[in-house]
């Protein structure tokens, strides 16, 4: 193999087949320039074809990078897009939370804004005296269920403070009659314990002389004393009319490791405290309804009585308020609507709704109140008996009369023998007395919230007194 110089380099000599044919003709010379032009065409077409290949593959690289960045780039937009409707949706969402959670937030500060109004109270008590024409409400006789015995040999019932009442009896009871009714404070036979709300002889003996009485109780340690508001109440108030505290022993414990302890003859404040032993009911809130409706049997002797709810702190002189509400108004039993619902149904739903009883027993209860007639009653009409039918029943002010004790007994049977949500069967009860005493009236006289809260201060409790019931 010969080496050749081409530009000052060495190269070996390449000979191809077209070298071999030429050299057998005699290594012509037109041959060798033929020769040399086809070997300078050859790296002349393999130059040009290597650079285009080259440029199609870097524009290819160049549309693949801008395609594939662009589709990146697609992509991320999209999911940066997506994110932000996403983000845009989520705030959107909250904000609505807020909105409604404000909007509940108005309604429910909105059905808190009640405020107390003008009572038209007399300036004094003095020279103050019943009207002569006042007590001329119907009359009639009424006795109460003292003793239960034992019906038969295979009676084993357990004696209760309500009694047994029969539906017969019941129905009975409603009638504006001579009777004798059941009311609270039943004993069994001899030999059996007491069925509860047991007071002492003393404390009975100084209920028996009272004339007006102002009560009210607490039971379970549910609330802090609340003392009557001395400055706004007359001597001759003071001096004529019974405050009385009725508690158990543990609360009258807790009070006193608060400081409330009463005096040597038994008073913290105005209140007389009166100690109730043995309570007749698990429930403290069915115990409660025992000196709220039924303080014409604790005080057998008194004329009028005033209930106030422990909630309650009284700023108003009970002999004023006795004139304003019964006397003028010529009323025997004076209770005011309820601050925001009217209508007994939405009364059941609420009690509902927020888990105050039981759902089965409010389903039981109303059931039979509807197929004993009790119609959807939603007071609307000018000739309607009450303005209400859902009362707030934190005050009541009463005149002891026939129909106001048999009204009081009835709505207490109602509440022993079903719930003890006294707001449910109060219209059924008033109600019922109306249809089946069309020719005996019963006055009552239903005042405004706004008036009851300008008697009294509003407190919370300061604890449930028990969970709901399941029986």
């Amino acid at each position: 193999m010969a080496l050749h110089r081409i530009n000052g380099e060495l190269f070996s000599e390449r000979r191809g087949i077209v070298d071999g044919v030429f050299n057998s003709f005699g290594k012509i010379d037109h041959g060798s320039r033929i020769s040399r032009r086809g070997r300078r065409f050859g790296r002349i077409t393999k130059l040009k074809l290597s650079r285009w290949i080259f440029l199609l593959t870097a524009i290819l690289s160049i549309l693949l990078t801008f395609f594939g960045l662009k589709m990146f780039y697609q992509a991320k937009m999209e999911s940066k897009f997506s994110m932000i409707l996403h983000n845009l949706q989520e705030e959107r969402n909250l904000l609505e939370n807020i909105e409604a959670s404000n909007l509940a937030k108005t309604l429910k500060g909105k059905r808190r804004k009640h405020f107390p109004c003008e009572v038209g109270f007399r300036e004094s008590v003095d020279g103050l005296v019943e009207p002569k024409n006042y007590m001329n409400f119907t009359w009639f006789s009424l006795e109460y269920v003292d003793h239960e015995g034992r019906t038969s040999k295979n009676d084993l019932s357990e004696p209760r403070f309500g009694g047994h009442q029969t539906l017969e009896e019941r129905e009975n009871s409603f009638y504006a009659k001579n009777q004798t009714l059941h009311c609270g404070f039943v004993k069994g036979p001899p030999g059996y314990p007491s069925t509860g709300f047991d007071i002492n002889e003393k404390d009975k003996a100084y209920m028996s002389r009272c004339k007006i009485a102002v009560s009210s109780c607490i039971f379970g340690s549910s609330d802090f004393l609340r003392r009557p508001t001395s400055r706004l109440i007359s001597q001759y108030s003071k001096d004529n009319i019974c405050f009385v505290m009725f508690l158990d022993d543990q609360t009258l414990s807790k009070l006193s490791s608060e400081g409330n302890s009463p005096d040597e003859r038994g008073y913290i404040g105005l209140w007389k405290i009166i100690i109730v032993k043995n309570l007749p009911y698990e429930d403290m809130r069915r115990t409660g309804k025992v000196p709220k409706f039924l303080s014409h049997r604790l005080f057998p002797n008194s004329r009028y009585s005033i209930w106030l709810d422990s909630k309650m702190r009284l700023n108003s002189d009970p002999t004023l308020i006795i004139e304003c509400f019964l006397w003028r108004r010529k009323a025997e039993y004076a209770i005011s609507n309820h601050y925001d619902r009217h209508n007994v149904w939405e009364e059941v739903l609420q009690n509902k709704r927020l888990n105050k009883y039981n759902h089965t027993a409010i389903d039981e209860q109303f059931n039979f109140y509807q197929s004993d007639g009790l119609p959807k009653v939603e007071p609307s009409k000018a000739n309607d008996p009450l303005p209400s039918y859902v009362p707030e029943g934190s005050l009541i002010i009463r005149a002891h009369t026939p129909m106001s004790n048999l009204f009081s007994c009835l709505w207490f049977n109602e509440v022993d023998r079903f719930t003890s949500r006294d707001q449910l069967s109060f219209a059924y009860t008033y109600l019922k007395v109306r249809r089946m005493n069309p020719e005996r009236p019963f006055k009552l006289h239903m005042f405004k919230d706004c008036e009851r809260r300008a008697l009294v201060k509003l407190f919370r409790h300061r604890a449930l007194t028990s969970p709901p019931e399941n029986t």
